[in-house]
């Protein structure tokens, strides 16, 4: 099946994981093949919090969340910008055939100004998928930043599970949220209270009452955006080897359902 993987920036900071995990990104791409092939190499959507946070601390640029989305100044959006372009480039060269791009590539993502308290953090209003449906049918696969421009062409930070939920409902297309945890867990404090499914009703009420929390909020909300769209599942799941994405489709991390 043809598929969007979100590739959290957590899930990739152990070196010799993020070369195992893309060794398992080359090996789904290599079942591909050209535009008349059934299953076209994945789409991977792609994070880099903690490469985001170093840069911006370097800089001297405070940073903080709100809801589970930085909160970017304008200063901040250059540096961010920055850091994607190169690790969209550097994941690219890791997975082998694959090519690193951004929103500055065919206005691939287009947003609008979510929250103005929120700085320069963009809300996916279009994904024109038509470099990406390119990139797949030469047998490549597109590795997309999480970022956005905005209608005069402005950088603007976007969180990546929305961009990869906005990604695989224009795409019809399931989408794999990879983390660093083995999915939505029951409890937050206990490893191994994962859920094997969350409906929309139950992650909602999780989110008001806390149980679902901080960067696992925008998880589950894109994940639910995305089947709104036409995703035929979403999936969170485990990154933090190279087995997680086969084991998501075989039915491990947590399926949210959109019932």
């Amino acid at each position: 099946m043809s598929i969007v993987i979100k590739y959290g920036g957590n899930a990739m900071t152990d070196p010799a994981t993020r070369r195992a995990v893309a060794g398992g990104l080359r090996s789904l791409a290599g079942r591909g093949g050209g535009a008349s092939a059934r299953h076209l190499p994945p789409v991977v959507v792609h994070g880099g919090g903690p490469y985001i946070q170093a840069a911006l601390d370097e800089a001297g640029l405070e940073h903080r969340f709100e809801r589970g989305l930085r909160v970017t100044s304008p200063e901040s959006v250059v540096v961010i910008e920055r850091v994607l372009t190169m690790l969209a480039k550097e994941l690219a060269f890791e997975i082998g055939p694959a090519v690193g791009i951004t929103a500055r590539d065919a206005r691939s993502i287009t947003a609008e100004v979510r929250d103005p308290a929120l700085g320069r953090v963009g809300r996916v209003t279009h994904v024109d998928t038509r470099v990406l449906r390119t990139l797949r049918s030469a047998g490549l696969v597109p590795v997309l930043a999480c970022l956005a421009l905005d209608a005069e062409g402005n950088a603007l930070n976007v969180n990546g599970d929305e961009a990869a939920g906005a990604v695989a409902g224009a795409l019809g297309e399931g989408v794999v949220f990879l983390t660093n945890v083995p999915g939505v867990l029951d409890d937050p404090t206990v490893p191994g209270s994962l859920l094997s499914t969350l409906t929309r009703a139950d992650a909602l009420e999780r989110i008001r009452d806390g149980r679902i929390a901080g960067g696992m909020i925008p998880k589950v909300e894109a994940a639910l955006d995305a089947l709104a769209m036409g995703a035929p599942f979403a999936v969170v799941a485990d990154g933090r080897d190279p087995g997680g994405v086969e084991r998501a489709l075989a039915g491990g991390g947590t399926r949210v359902l959109a019932g």
